[in-house]
């Protein structure tokens, strides 16, 4: 099996959830690919598409949510450590250039911990694009969180991994996995 896990991530912790999904789809080739590289990547070789990204004022980052979490990193009273490429493209725009899709996938995001209802949930919105896309989505869109100092919650890196194996199990060839196709949030 062959796996591409697209994300976005400006301080580095859907990167770190990326690379923990990326270690729970072992034994697959999985390659990790940030949206603003993503482009160029031939999807028709892809057997499962992983795609996430950080939850901005309840969904997908925009330009202008993209520049205010740079500004964020910059002034003096935030410690935050900026991804090399944060200034890039996000999520929202790459699915926005995709259709015929022949592959399974999953939406993941980033978001502060707290109800749905307050934080958002970028990945629901992810899960439909790649299914307007022609995805055949395998697992419900899943959220990983941070707390309000911008880290992964702790045991979050695990949970990620362990979404990585279940999505691997998901994906092997043979009857139709048990996923219903339903869209829910985490």
């Amino acid at each position: 099996m062959r796996a591409l896990i697209v994300y976005e991530s400006m301080y580095g912790n859907t990167r770190l959830v990326a690379e923990a999904i990326g270690r729970g789809l072992a034994p697959a080739e999985v390659i990790l690919v940030p949206t603003n590289q993503a482009a160029g990547v031939d999807l028709s070789q892809v057997d499962l598409l992983v795609v996430g990204g950080p939850t901005h004022v309840h969904g997908m980052s925009r330009p202008s949510t993209r520049q205010g979490a740079i500004d964020a990193a910059i002034t003096p009273q935030h410690t935050l450590h900026l991804e090399a490429d944060a200034a890039g493209s996000g999520v929202r725009e790459w699915l926005a250039s995709l259709n015929g899709l022949a592959c399974r996938a999953a939406a993941f995001d980033t978001r502060q911990e707290g109800p749905i209802l307050l934080t958002g949930h970028a990945a629901k919105s992810i899960s439909k694009n790649l299914l307007a896309a022609g995805a055949d989505v395998i697992a419900d869109a899943t959220s990983f969180l941070v707390n309000k100092s911008i880290a992964l919650v702790p045991g979050e890196v695990r949970r990620a991994e362990a979404w990585g194996t279940m999505l691997r199990e998901r994906s092997a060839p043979g009857p139709q996995h048990p996923f219903t196709g339903a869209i829910t949030t985490a």
